[in-house]
């Protein structure tokens, strides 16, 4: 399922600076983890992985745990929830609140990928293409960028257009009016996905994305994946939104997703499973931090 070519570490002259940084810092962390590391927290929940690559993993990794999404962990959900009742500044929510459920495209490529111009204006006009309303978070030295009068354009259809510098992104994947997720495929932005029950039309650049995009293409299936050796099109974004929202293709993605959610929301219930790993690494950690003060009062009597 997963290609050689897709690994983080896979082709070094790829992605510039950025690339070269990343698959430097994950070389050294994939070098010192298993040694170094009394336990290892997975942003995941239990039982997402394949049998298999949870194997290798826990092989590789010592007390590899398991115990995300990360932003519904306890002080995680209630930090996100103040930062979407008060961070909210640009009125993201309150606009998702006048739409009908399941009829938005939310998109968003996080802060640190930025897509070519020439890319960026076909996204822009295959998003007013496709017809459906769309809420995209886009930093706002990119607004330049953007086709001739696209803003202003925007703002005369504000009831069904939105475009933001930021937006509260894991509340606005959980608000009922979102339908579809256009996104690098970033691993934080995959999972907060899942956990919104959003179905994905993924355009990965660098690093664990394209590992990640086709994941959610070929083995969870609750999204489709842009080729990432060509650009996106006017024609395909168009495409690819209407299908996650309207198409029958699309409806069994969102069926895909709504189960995924519910894998989530159990991970987070009763004993459930992400709960669970959670009191076991803060006891981990409370431990080797109770080991590590008593090995240093040791080594410095009174």
């Amino acid at each position: 399922m997963y290609r050689v070519r897709d690994l983080p570490f896979g082709d070094a002259g790829a992605g510039g600076d950025m690339y070269r940084v990343m698959t430097t810092l994950l070389g050294r962390v994939a070098e010192r983890v298993p040694r170094a590391a009394t336990a290892v927290a997975l942003n995941a929940f239990p039982g997402l992985f394949p049998e298999d690559v949870s194997a290798a993993l826990a092989d590789a990794l010592p007390n590899c745990l398991p115990m995300g999404p990360y932003h519904l962990l306890p002080g995680a959900a209630a930090a996100a929830a103040a930062l979407a009742d008060d961070g909210d500044r640009h009125g993201c929510l309150a606009w998702l609140a006048r739409r009908d459920a399941g009829t938005v495209a939310y998109v968003s490529f996080g802060t640190v990928a930025a897509l070519p111009p020439d890319e960026l204006r076909e996204l822009a006009s295959g998003l007013e293409d496709s017809g459906a309303p769309f809420l995209w978070s886009l930093r706002e030295d990119a607004w330049a960028l953007l086709p001739p009068e696209f803003l202003e354009r925007a703002k005369a259809a504000a009831d069904s257009r939105l475009i933001v510098p930021w937006a509260p992104q894991a509340a606005v994947l959980r608000h009922p009016a979102v339908g579809a997720f256009v996104t690098h495929s970033g691993w934080g932005s995959v999972v907060e996905g899942m956990a919104g029950g959003v179905p994905m039309a993924c355009r990965p650049f660098f690093g664990d994305q394209l590992m990640n995009a086709r994941a959610v293409a070929r083995l969870w299936c609750f999204g489709t994946a842009f080729d990432e050796d060509k650009p996106m099109t006017r024609g395909g974004v168009a495409a690819a939104v209407a299908s996650l929202l309207t198409g029958e293709e699309g409806a069994r993605m969102r069926a895909t997703a709504r189960d995924l959610q519910a894998r989530v929301v159990k991970a987070f219930g009763p004993d459930g499973g992400s709960v669970n790993n959670f009191h076991k690494f803060v006891d981990t950690c409370l431990t080797v931090g109770r080991d590590m003060h008593l090995n240093a009062r040791g080594n410095h009597p009174m």
